[in-house]
C-alpha cells in the first residue's frame, strides 16, 4: 500500500488510533470572510431556532475554551455555513472534544467506532488469528511506507491522536490541542500516568524525542515526506513534563492530522529508543510483543499494565502471506478469523458467501499513473492528457470494484474531502480527442513505453486496462510488474522503479486530509515525486492551500489547484476506493481504519 504512500506513498498510504506536507506558505491563515449561507443536508442545526438559556450557557462556556478559530467555527455553524460533520471536523482539528460540543448544546454525541463494538465486557483467553499480508521489509516506525508492515505498528504503539472512522480527530496520547493566533504553534497536553511496556513513564522528553527523531533529514524518516516544510528538527518544545510545544516551519491549518495516527511513522517511542524494533516493538498500547518472526508472523499478548480499558483478547497473531489469495485461502479454510484490505475482484468468493462479514469504508485511497514531466516521451502535457482521456473511469469502477469506488479526476482531492472543490469538470473517455492531442504534440502514429508497477491488490489489472486503453489511441505499453520490494526499491530518486521509471502506477493509501497528497507526489521537492513534475504557481497554491484554516477558503484554493491538475496532467488518478476487511461472522468488536490499520482491543469470538 505503499505510500501507502508511497504512505511510501501509500505510502501511505498509511492509521486510528490514523499524512502532510507542505511547502512554506508566505502568509498566516486568515479568518475567512462572510458568505451568504447556503442549503446544508439535513444534519445541520437550524440557525433560526434559538436556543434555550441552558444550551447558550454551554455554548458560552465553549467558546471560552475555543479561541478565534474555535469561535469562528461555531459563529459558522450557528449561521447555517457549516454543517454538522464539517463542525466536528474543524472541533478535531482545535482539539475540541465532540463531547464538549454536545455539552454546549452544538451536536448530539455519537460514538467513535463506526464497525460496532464488542458484546464482550471483560477481557477474555481469546485468540484472533489475521491473515496478514507479509511486509515489504523491516518493520521500524522510522521508515515503513508498506501496508503489510504499517498495521502491525498500531498493535502496540500509539499517536497522539487518532483519526476516527468519520475522519475527525479523537483525544489519544495527547488530552488536548490548541494553535496560536497565527498557526505556526500548536501546544498540546499530554494525557499522564502512561508507562511503555517496560515500564518507563510516557512524558513530554518521548514526544520531543520522536518529532525530532522522524524530523531528522539524517534519520533515513519515512515521515520526512510528511513533515518537510512543516516541523524540522528541532521544533518540538518541551514545556513541562506532560506538555510540548511544535514549532512549525510555516502556519498550518490541519497540524494535528501530522501527529496522529493518520501519519502512521508518528507512533510514540521512548527518548532512549536505539533501534531494533522488530526486538521489542516498544510501544504504549494495550498489546505487547509476544514474538516476531521474519516473513513468517507475529503474536501480541494482552498489555495488563495498559492505561485505558484492557483488551478483550488475550492474543492477537498475525500469519504472514505473500499475496492476497493465499490471504483469502487462509480465511475460508478457517486458518484465519479476519483479513485486512482485499480487492473485489479478488474477493468475490467471500462477498458472497454468509460465512463471512464484509466491512467498508469509504476513503480517500486511490492509484496515481505517473507520466514523467521531464522525459521525452511525456513532456508534451498533450501526450499526457490524451492518455487520460483514453481511460474509461466508469467501466474501471464497475469492473475493478463493483461500485465499490468513486471517480477520480486526476487530483488527489477525494470526494470525502470537505475541502474538495465539486466546480471543476470531470474528465471523460474521449478518444477522439485523444487522437487530435497526440497528433499535435507530433506523435501521430502513437509510441511505445514500458508501464512499471507492483504486485498489490487490483493494481496488476489496472496496469492492463491500461495497456489496452491505449492501444485504441496507438499507444502501445508494455507491463513490468515487481514486488512491492522490488518496485520502491530504496524509496530515493536513482535507486527506486517507482521514482525512475517513465511511467508507472502507484498506490496511495488513505489520508484525514489532502495535505501529504498534494505535497510529496506533487511539489517541486516532493520526494515521491515521481512525475519529476516542477511548476511554481502549483507550489504557491499549496503553500496557500496548507495555511488556511477554513473550509470555503480551502475550497477555492482547492478548485486552482484542481483546475491547473487537471490541464497539466502530471498523473493520472481514475478513481478513490473503498477500503474492505473480511472476518469471519463469529467475530465482532474489529476496529479498522481507511489507512487498513486494524485495531483488535475489543475484539471477541461468539462461541
Amino acid at each position: 500500500m505503499k505510500r501507502q504512500p508511497p504512505s511510501q506513498p501509500s505510502p501511505l498510504t498509511r492509521s486510528p488510533r490514523s499524512s502532510l506536507s507542505s511547502q512554506e506558505p508566505q502568509s498566516s491563515p486568515a479568518l475567512p470572510s462572510q458568505s451568504a449561507p447556503s442549503p446544508r443536508s439535513p444534519d445541520l442545526l437550524q440557525s433560526a431556532q434559538a436556543p434555550s438559556p441552558t444550551a447558550a450557557r454551554g455554548v458560552d462556556a465553549l467558546r471560552r475554551d475555543a479561541g478565534d478559530y474555535g469561535n469562528h467555527a461555531i459563529d459558522e455553524f450557528l449561521a447555517g455555513r457549516l454543517t454538522r460533520r464539517e463542525l466536528l471536523r474543524y472541533a478535531g482539528v482545535l482539539g475540541l472534544s465532540s463531547l464538549a460540543l454536545a455539552g454546549g448544546g452544538l451536536v448530539a454525541p455519537r460514538g467513535a467506532r463506526a464497525q460496532g463494538t464488542s458484546g464482550a465486557s471483560r477481557p477474555g483467553s481469546q485468540t484472533i488469528r489475521v491473515a496478514h499480508l507479509m511486509p515489504a521489509g523491516a518493520v521500524d516506525p522510522l521508515t515503513v511506507t508498506d501496508a503489510g508492515a504499517l498495521c502491525l505498528l498500531n498493535q502496540t504503539g500509539e499517536f497522539l491522536a487518532n483519526d476516527d472512522a468519520n475522519g475527525q480527530l479523537q483525544p489519544a496520547l495527547a488530552l488536548s490541542w490548541q494553535p496560536n493566533a497565527k498557526a505556526d504553534v500548536w501546544t498540546f497536553k499530554l494525557r499522564p500516568g502512561v508507562k511503555f511496556h517496560d515500564g518507563q513513564p510516557f512524558g513530554a522528553k518521548d514526544v520531543v524525542a520522536t518529532f525530532d527523531r522522524l524530523a531528522d533529514p539524517a534519520s533515513g524518516s519515512a515521515a520526512l515526506s510528511v513533515l518537510k516544510g512543516v516541523l524540522s528538527k528541532g521544533g518540538t518544545k518541551l514545556v513541562d513534563e506532560h506538555t510540548v510545544a511544535f514549532h512549525l516551519d510555516a502556519p498550518n491549518g490541519n497540524f494535528p492530522y501530522y501527529v496522529s495516527s493518520d501519519n502512521y511513522n508518528a507512533v510514540l517511542l521512548p527518548a532512549n529508543y536505539a533501534g531494533n524494533y522488530e526486538k521489542s516493538f516498544i510501544g504504549t498500547g494495550p498489546f505487547k510483543l509476544e514474538r516476531y518472526e521474519t516473513r513468517r508472523g507475529a503474536s501480541f499478548v494482552r498489555n495488563d499494565a495498559y492505561w485505558g480499558e484492557k483488551a478483550l483478547p488475550e492474543r492477537v497473531q498475525f500469519a504472514f502471506y505473500a499475496d492476497e489469495q493465499a490471504q483469502i485461502l487462509a480465511l475460508q479454510g478457517h486458518q484465519a478469523d479476519v483479513m485486512g484490505t482485499f480487492t473485489v475482484q479478488g474477493g468475490i468468493g467471500i462477498l458472497n458467501n454468509p460465512d463471512f462479514k464484509v466491512i467498508g469504508v469509504r476513503s480517500s485511497a486511490h492509484r496515481q499513473i505517473h507520466m514523467r514531466n521531464d522525459v521525452p516521451t511525456f513532456k508534451d502535457k498533450r501526450v499526457r492528457q490524451a492518455l487520460a482521456l483514453a481511460l474509461d473511469r466508469d467501466v474501471m469502477v464497475r469492473g475493478l470494484f463493483k461500485g465499490r469506488a468513486v471517480l477520480g479526476n486526476d487530483s488527489p482531492f477525494a470526494p470525502i474531502f470537505p475541502s474538495t472543490a465539486g466546480t471543476v469538470p470531470q474528465r471523460k473517455i474521449d478518444l477522439a480527442k485523444a487522437r487530435q492531442l497526440l497528433a499535435q504534440a507530433g506523435v501521430a502514429n502513437g509510441f511505445d513505453v514500458t508501464l512499471t508497477t507492483e504486485k498489490y491488490m487490483e493494481i496488476p489489472d489496472l496496469a492492463v486496462v491500461v495497456q489496452n486503453a491505449a492501444k485504441a489511441i496507438g499507444v502501445r505499453i508494455a507491463l513490468k510488474v515487481e514486488s512491492q520490494s522490488q518496485y520502491y526499491g530504496a524509496g530515493t530518486y536513482g535507486k527506486s522503479d517507482w521514482l525512475d521509471s517513465p511511467l508507472g502506477i502507484t498506490d496511495y493509501g488513505h489520508r484525514g486530509v489532502p495535505n501529504v497528497f498534494l505535497n510529496a507526489p506533487f511539489t517541486s521537492g516532493g520526494t515521491w515525486n515521481a512525475a519529476h513534475f516542477r511548476n511554481a504557481q502549483y507550489d504557491k497554491l499549496v503553500g496557500q492551500f496548507a495555511a488556511t484554516l477554513d473550509v470555503a477558503a480551502q475550497k477555492q484554493v482547492a478548485a486552482q489547484i484542481q483546475t491547473l491538475l487537471l490541464d497539466e496532467t502530471p498523473v493520472i488518478i481514475p478513481y478513490f476506493y473503498d477500503q474492505l476487511i473480511a472476518q469471519r461472522t463469529a467475530l465482532s468488536g474489529v476496529h479498522f481504519t481507511a489507512l487498513a490499520q486494524l485495531y483488535f482491543d475489543r475484539a471477541t469470538l461468539a462461541a
